[in-house]
């Protein structure tokens, strides 16, 4: 195992992507957005565009880190955090589309932080050159510019789009847009004692990554991981046992056979989430059908 670890890393570190690379695209596609995106949304203004690509690298890093320790790209989290600060920056005039498009922009930057990341390690478990890999990304996103536009296009003239009575009602764009309707009306609209709690558990997570960092590792591996604890917050309970019950299988065959899991536990794994995945299909073919589950749970008032 040591040997091919020595000899993936030596693949992977020969053919580095020169750091002058990254700040000169990042750059070139800052100017391309500050003449495109105003042109196309009037409402957003250069300056938007610029704080959009302030806060996308920053994000971007928080979202690779967590999708990193929990296999969860929580972009779309990340692009309502800029969704509240673009709208409140706006303002009542033009906050919500400018909060709207600047939670794409941003959420587009973030996601590919973290695909790009999964990419780069797929390619050192294969022994693939980092370069090829950045150059497949860069030919995927150049067709999905052209391929992603036109499919919606033909999708949105198709099909009844958004009408609520209708069978694609696009929920999701009700919810952003009322989300930046609260950004602009900034915080006397959010609930009660929101802003305590935010600040109750951003203090938690600090307080814990220094515990972490500054306790012995005997007994800083003990303190949890704010990042990792804040994935069930937001998915559901379901990934948390799912998570729980990986982890104590992987427990279990490391103290059994630690050498066999060392080798195994990433197979078995990878066909664990791709079973998972792989149900999403028939899944939507039923729920296509109109076929319910035969067993059904709900919660009604007694009232």
């Amino acid at each position: 195992m040591l040997l091919d670890d020595l000899q993936r890393n030596e693949i992977f570190t020969k053919e580095s992507i020169p750091l002058w690379l990254a700040y000169s695209g990042y750059a070139f596609f800052t100017v391309i957005s500050l003449i495109a995106i105003p042109l196309m949304f009037p409402e957003v203004k250069w300056y938007y565009v610029i704080v959009a690509y302030v806060l996308a690298p920053v994000l971007g890093f928080c979202n690779a880190y967590g999708a990193g320790l929990t296999d969860m790209n929580m972009a779309y989290n990340y692009g309502k955090v800029s969704l509240f600060i673009l709208a409140a920056l706006a303002g009542k005039d033009s906050g919500v589309v400018a909060g709207l498009v600047g939670c794409g922009l941003i959420k587009s930057v973030v996601s590919i932080s973290a695909d790009l990341m999964h990419d780069f390690k797929t390619g050192h478990l294969t022994l693939t050159s980092p370069r090829s890999m950045l150059l497949s990304q860069a030919i995927g996103t150049a067709m999905g510019c052209v391929i992603a536009p036109l499919t919606f296009l033909l999708f949105y003239s198709a099909f009844d789009v958004g009408n609520p009575d209708g069978s694609f009602k696009a929920p999701y764009a009700l919810i952003y847009r009322n989300m930046a309707i609260l950004g602009v009306q900034g915080f006397s609209a959010l609930p009660r004692h929101c802003l305590q709690l935010c600040y109750g558990f951003f203090g938690f997570a600090v307080v814990s990554n220094l515990m972490r960092d500054i306790f012995p590792s005997k007994y800083g591996r003990w303190v949890p991981l704010p990042m990792a604890m804040a994935v069930p917050f937001l998915v559901g309970a379901s990934f948390a046992v799912d998570m729980c019950i990986g982890s104590l299988i992987v427990f279990t065959w490391e103290k059994v056979d630690r050498g066999k899991a060392a080798l195994m536990v990433p197979a078995v794994a990878s066909g664990l989430i791709c079973g998972d995945g792989l149900w999403t299909l028939p899944s939507s073919l039923l729920a296509l059908a109109k076929i319910n589950p035969p067993i059904c749970m709900s919660f009604m008032s007694t009232r």
